[in-house]
């Protein structure tokens, strides 16, 4: 796979995982990464300077960090976070710093770069549309009052931990831009790995970007879904790995997959799974990609492995 090049979509700790795991077989990789996170720090820069919410791309960034004393100093200063309650409390060094490259350079892509080279990044780190979103959602049962009445859930924190079930999400605007060079990234790719991550707010999102669904759907490169390690989350209550591929087909109905790669421990009817997966085109891999020792996350050797078997 050296020379395989790779797009990861995603955002936040499920991307981070799919980079440090591709990062092991190639350096030819582009993240393209959400922009609706709209709480914590990420949130409080972009309601003062209205940019683009930067903590999903730190992350990426950081898991891309060149595997030296270097990068790894980089790294860590990136994701260091103020503590108190101060008017820096909360914010992460690397979230100031990349906002103050946009407000420097002018340029958003320019300056996600620009951090890249401090890191000596194996790969790029770009943004999947030009503008900051904002995720609303049709929640059943978000209200426990009224359990079986259907609202309107709005941003991507709120969507993210509501108790009620998420049935569908769209963005506002509805049909942002895309940004260009992830839309190019696409095209030319071998290889586009869509999840692990929060499905509602990080991995669908991707598909509502009418750039991004375009390119996703006319790319000539091959396509791998990373089931989640959790199935049901709060965003993903009672949702099984079928669950999960079906809500996916719903948002994006002319996306074609060739490859869902799911751990044995989230495949409950393994014959009903490779069904759904190929109504949508694809093979079902099933391989543990799973840290035993710490539960619900990603081993990046066994999941560096598992994409390895599925391009070779």
């Amino acid at each position: 796979m050296t020379g395989s090049v790779v797009v990861a979509l995603g955002g936040g700790h499920g991307l981070a995982a799919s980079l440090r795991a591709l990062r092991l077989l190639t350096d030819q990789i582009t993240a393209v990464v959400t922009v609706a996170d709209d709480g914590g720090s990420s949130g409080r820069l972009r309601d003062e300077f209205g940019v683009l919410p930067p903590g999903d791309l730190r992350m990426a960034l950081a898991a891309l960090c060149d595997d030296t004393e270097w990068g790894h100093q980089w790294r860590d200063l990136l994701q260091h976070r103020f503590a108190g309650g101060g008017p820096l409390g909360g914010h992460a060094v690397g979230n100031l710093l990349i906002v103050s490259l946009w407000d420097l350079l002018g340029d958003t892509v320019g300056g996600l770069d620009l951090v890249g080279r401090l890191l000596n990044a194996h790969g790029r780190v770009l943004p999947m549309a030009a503008v900051p979103l904002n995720i609303e959602a049709n929640v059943l049962g978000a209200d426990p009052q009224e359990l079986f009445e259907i609202t309107t859930v709005q941003g991507q924190a709120a969507v993210a931990t509501t108790g009620g079930r998420v049935l569908s999400v769209r963005l506002n605007p509805q049909a942002p831009p895309a940004c260009d060079e992830a839309v190019a990234a696409i095209h030319a790719a071998d290889w586009v790995i869509l999840g692990p991550g929060s499905w509602f707010t990080s991995v669908i999102p991707h598909l509502l970007v009418p750039g991004i669904h375009d390119a996703l759907i006319n790319t000539r490169a091959k396509r791998v879904l990373t089931l989640n390690l959790v199935m049901q989350t709060f965003e993903t209550v009672g949702f099984s790995a079928k669950n999960h591929l079906e809500v996916l087909a719903a948002h994006a109905p002319g996306l074609r997959l060739d490859y869902v790669l799911a751990d044995p421990d989230v495949v409950d009817d393994e014959a009903l799974l490779r069904r759904v997966a190929a109504d949508m085109g694809a093979e079902l891999v099933i391989a543990g990609v799973a840290d035993r020792r710490s539960p619900g996350n990603h081993d990046s050797l066994r999941l560096a492995a598992a994409y390895r078997d599925i391009i070779r």
